[in-house]
């Protein structure tokens, strides 16, 4: 048949190459940098049998309305293209915060060959070595996917904006929700749409219960440092001083509630230890720092890795880092999420990153400031020149680095 994929810089090219090979003539459009008369006019030109589109496009673009043929989203085609290259088990996860550390959790529990893909890349078990790094749009899937079913291996995929039903066990990480699509549609809501797709489920605390879905606090409990589990056959506990951190305590309840699902023993979690830009730390230049800047990073992270860092050092003051580094990250930063993390951590200083704050530092800032408008507030473009700029503001303050940043 003849297929229409839509937006070639967000996986439509790596689709359509897939579905080419299968033998279908395809056309590939980009429907973001190209002006939407014009990519309306020349798709119009040919007939097709169906279109592929991406789940974020806006439902009132040109090109769609014209067009009058079935539709899938990316997440359908994926699905599509891995029906031919089966792998078990295939986990794929979702949410919009605490997927990576979720992912590394439970891949610390599998056994044999395995491929994780997640934002920190696309990593080879049991050597637990890196392979390549790419997004976690839909189409990413397709090539560890591929290279899992090749090498009879397990899978562990992170999807952005919901599952691709191509997996056998899904989790949905986190209850946030946020508009996407031109404003038109809600995240949650889509995620919990594209879980009906899957033969299992694992739901974070606070999401929507599911029919058949097993609810992650249904099946663990924690209390202090300790995660109690109970499932079928399976029954334990294990401790881990990061489940006392906001940023672990449900991730390690997903993944033990999601290794029981796969009858694994969960214990081996109190080995468990942080991962880079996750509440990882380490003395720089005098500094002790707490990076906890991922593509999770929002106001509630921003406040639990500044409590974490204040029982670490015992010490009260500190310079919050804070912001988006990169627009690719789907659901972004708000100014006035950033806003609710300053009031709440009350930091000796703040330094801001990305041009969507640029214009806030100084004074600027200073409706977001609380009772605190003498808070010194510094600007950096990225990531790396906040950290060196932070260090210089409150000499033997702890830095908390909680930015917006693919890792």
């Amino acid at each position: 048949m003849r297929v229409l994929v839509l937006d070639s810089i967000h996986g439509g090219l790596e689709i359509a190459r897939f579905l080419a090979e299968r033998g279908h003539p395809v056309v590939t459009v980009d429907v973001y940098r190209g002006d939407p008369a014009v990519c309306a006019e020349c798709a119009a030109r040919d007939e097709y049998d169906l279109v592929v589109v991406p789940v974020h496009l806006d439902p009132s673009n040109l090109l769609l309305r014209g067009l009058k043929v079935p539709a899938i989203t990316h997440h359908q085609a994926v699905r599509w293209i891995l029906g031919d290259h089966p792998v078990s088990p295939f986990i794929e996860i979702t949410g919009a915060r605490g997927k990576t550390t979720t992912a590394f959790a439970l891949a610390s529990l599998m056994k044999g060959k395995g491929v994780l893909h997640s934002t920190g890349g696309t990593w080879l078990f049991p050597e637990r070595t890196l392979s390549g790094k790419k997004s976690i749009t839909p189409a990413s899937l397709i090539a560890p996917a591929i290279n899992a079913s090749r090498e009879q291996a397990w899978m562990i995929g992170e999807v952005s904006l919901g599952f691709t039903g191509a997996g056998d066990l899904g989790i949905l990480t986190s209850p946030e929700d946020y508009v996407f699509a031109g404003g038109w549609k809600h995240a949650l809501a889509e995620k919990l749409r594209s879980a009906m797709r899957m033969q299992e489920l694992v739901l974070a605390p606070g999401v929507p219960e599911l029919p058949g879905a097993h609810m992650a606090d249904s099946l663990t409990s924690v209390k202090g440092e300790t995660c109690r589990y109970r499932y079928g056959d399976i029954r334990g506990s294990f401790e881990n001083p990061l489940l006392l951190t906001g940023a672990y305590r449900v991730p390690l309840m997903l993944a033990a509630a999601a290794a029981m699902v796969l009858d694994i023993d969960p214990s081996p979690l109190f080995e468990f230890a942080p991962l880079e830009g996750r509440l990882s730390v380490r003395k720089a230049g005098g500094s002790l720092v707490v990076d906890n800047s991922n593509s999770g990073a929002c106001a509630q992270t921003a406040i639990d890795a500044a409590d974490y860092a204040r029982k670490i050092t015992g010490n009260d003051a500190l310079v919050l880092v804070i912001g988006q580094a990169e627009h690719e990250v789907c659901e972004g930063f708000p100014p006035a999420e950033v806003g609710r993390a300053i009031d709440s951590v009350h930091p000796s200083a703040l330094v801001l990153v990305g041009k969507d704050y640029s214009d806030l530092a100084g004074s600027g800032f200073s409706r977001y400031l609380g009772d605190n408008p003498a808070l010194p507030v510094r600007h950096a473009d990225t990531l790396q020149e906040a950290e060196t700029l932070a260090r210089t503001l409150a000499p033997g303050a702890g830095v908390v680095l909680s930015v917006k940043t693919w890792r």
